[in-house]
């Protein structure tokens, strides 16, 4: 019931509920009711977080022998994620919701729908935190080995570093382990 009801939620939040709001205001760059070049190249994020959604949920899919029989109806994380796109950041979740934000953002050029974007960038910031310490608390040793080797946002391989590239890179990765990582 859950693998159906969270797609459905997901849709209208973050893209039922966008459209929707954009109807309450002007939209900016459109000419007789159309988007025009710049806004649909909001396309693009969408189409990326689409694309991402995907990904997470194949992943998600593909673990699910790790979650126990019966699941309590709780906040607390039940099994701990570090592959697929888990491997590249802590968060992908969050980066998959607010690029679909941003790419509507875009396309509707309202304002309505950016004050959106902006209330779910501040909700982020105020989750993420409270997600990485249940996290910690509940995987413990195996979360703090996992965040030490991925960013909290996006890690994207970068061709042609120079030596003393990675090794600038390596020195930050050392100490944001030696803080505790972020």
């Amino acid at each position: 019931m859950a693998f159906v009801l969270f797609p459905l939620l997901f849709l209208v939040a973050h893209g039922v509920l966008p459209w929707a709001i954009s109807l309450l205001g002007p939209r900016y760059g459109w000419t007789d009711r159309s988007p025009t070049l710049w806004n649909l190249l909001g396309l693009v994020p969408v189409a990326v977080g689409v694309m991402a959604l995907i990904w997470l949920t194949v992943n998600g899919y593909a673990q699910i022998r790790q979650v126990p029989e019966r699941v309590e109806l709780n906040w607390e994380p039940k099994i701990l994620m570090t592959r697929g796109p888990y491997a590249y950041s802590r968060n992908p979740m969050y980066l998959t919701e607010l690029g679909l934000w941003l790419g509507w953002v875009v396309l509707y050029g309202s304002i309505i729908v950016f004050a959106g974007f902006v209330a779910l960038g501040l909700m982020v910031s105020i989750l993420a935190p409270r997600e990485k310490r249940a996290l910690e608390a509940k995987f413990g040793e195996a979360y703090r080995r996992s965040g030490a080797r991925v960013p909290r946002w996006l890690d994207i391989p970068r061709r042609g570093l120079t030596p003393t590239d990675q090794s600038r890179r390596e020195g930050y990765r050392c100490r944001e382990r030696e803080r505790g990582f972020r």
